[in-house]
């Protein structure tokens, strides 16, 4: 496959991941930290952050914007694990790929919740009200590892897939040709 399809490819993956956030889903069983991984993976430049980061941008235009003290972790945590999956993009075995989305799932866990302790006023703010935020917050969390395993999989699965079907039929095309 072409570099330019390749990156076609890649991008159209990381605009359907923006899009399905516009499906009905469980809460935090998004797509949007995996097409993060997948685009640090995959995108070599580091300015290329802005991809991700602009596919979430577009869902929240089309789903509603929110409080910007509690946006600004959760683009961060994106923005982080983009350059997470960058660093470790000479490394595509499967276990870099879980690792590398387990820390990103910890990474918006932390990120995001200390945001809502500190900012929302829903939680005092000690010891105890950041326990009951972190407490309060394990389901989203357990959705939000559960879907950025399944997704990061789905997406390197589907890369990887289309790359060796377009290599077998490039292969069988050129031989083809020398045939005639």
């Amino acid at each position: 496959m072409t570099k330019s399809k390749q990156l076609a490819l890649v991008f159209l993956l990381i605009f359907l991941a923006a899009m399905s956030r516009l499906v009905i889903h469980p809460f935090n069983f998004t797509p949007i930290i995996a097409m993060s991984i997948f685009a640090g993976f995959y995108i070599n430049k580091k300015y290329f952050v802005i991809v991700p980061l602009l596919a979430m941008f577009v869902g929240d235009f089309f789903i509603g914007f929110y409080d910007f003290k509690l946006m600004f972790p959760v683009y961060l945590s994106i923005a982080i694990t983009f350059f997470i999956a960058h660093v470790m993009r000479s490394n595509k075995k499967w276990y870099a790929i879980f690792g590398v989305s387990i820390t990103s799932s910890f990474v918006f866990f932390i990120l995001t919740n200390l945001a809502v302790w500190y900012f929302s006023g829903w939680y005092s703010q000690n010891f105890i009200g950041l326990q009951e935020c972190f407490v309060a917050a394990i389901p989203f969390f357990r959705n939000s590892l559960v879907g950025d395993l399944f997704y990061s999989f789905l997406f390197f699965g589907v890369y990887e897939t289309v790359s060796i079907l377009s290599i077998s039929v490039s292969k069988k095309l050129n031989f083809k040709n020398q045939e005639i």
